[in-house]
């Protein structure tokens, strides 16, 4: 079990700390194998203390995904994500979501792995779809303008994008070597690529 998802289940009868420990046996169990038991055990209070602050696994599952969304879209209203050139722009919001994919571990994890089998788990793709077309759009913009190859196809590369800040759940954990410059590591690797340049090797 991962230090984030440890450390997501530890017990305490706060709200935040409640939240962090249903994210947590979500995140073990999945959503539907989890019961309001289960998550009272993982607590340590009583089902009835769970439902004072809570009145229901929905709940739950709406708050910690709403925790995720909100970070996302949040990097998008940024100041760095709003001025400068479009392709300015697309790099600051990679650095920008690879952060609060970094802060928010546990609930990035959660959004990546809903399914769409209840009406939060469905708000929530929604809501995913909605950012990667905002990114789309972006990288349309970086074509028109020359900042972006002619022949990319901007929701392919949007895609793509998406798809490696979010692959960085499944290894990252939180004070591993490198932590600092992983926004801009991911940024590099993904605007100016891994291999060298022929002049860099001549």
């Amino acid at each position: 079990m991962s230090s984030a998802v440890r450390r997501a289940r530890r017990p305490s009868g706060g709200r935040d700390q409640l939240l962090e420990t249903a994210v947590g046996e979500f995140i073990t169990r999945g959503y539907d194998a989890t019961s309001m038991e289960d998550l009272s055990r993982a607590a340590g209070i009583t089902k009835s203390s769970f439902y004072h602050h809570f009145t229901g696994k929905e709940a739950l599952l709406r708050a910690a995904l709403e925790r995720a969304v909100d970070g996302l879209f949040g990097v998008l209203s940024l100041p760095v994500a709003q001025t400068g050139g479009p392709a300015q722009r697309l790099r600051a919001i990679v650095s920008e979501q690879v952060r609060v994919l970094m802060r928010e571990l546990p609930y990035v994890t959660l959004l990546l792995r809903v399914r769409g089998n209840t009406e939060t788990e469905r708000w929530a793709l929604e809501r995913r779809r909605a950012f990667d077309a905002a990114v789309t759009g972006l990288v349309r913009e970086a074509v028109e303008a020359g900042e972006v190859r002619a022949d990319v196809d901007p929701a392919l590369a949007a895609r793509l994008l998406s798809g490696l800040v979010n692959s960085i759940v499944e290894w990252y954990r939180p004070g591993r070597p490198g932590s600092a410059t992983l926004p801009d590591d991911v940024v590099n690797a993904a605007f100016t690529g891994i291999v060298p340049a022929p002049t860099d090797r001549a």
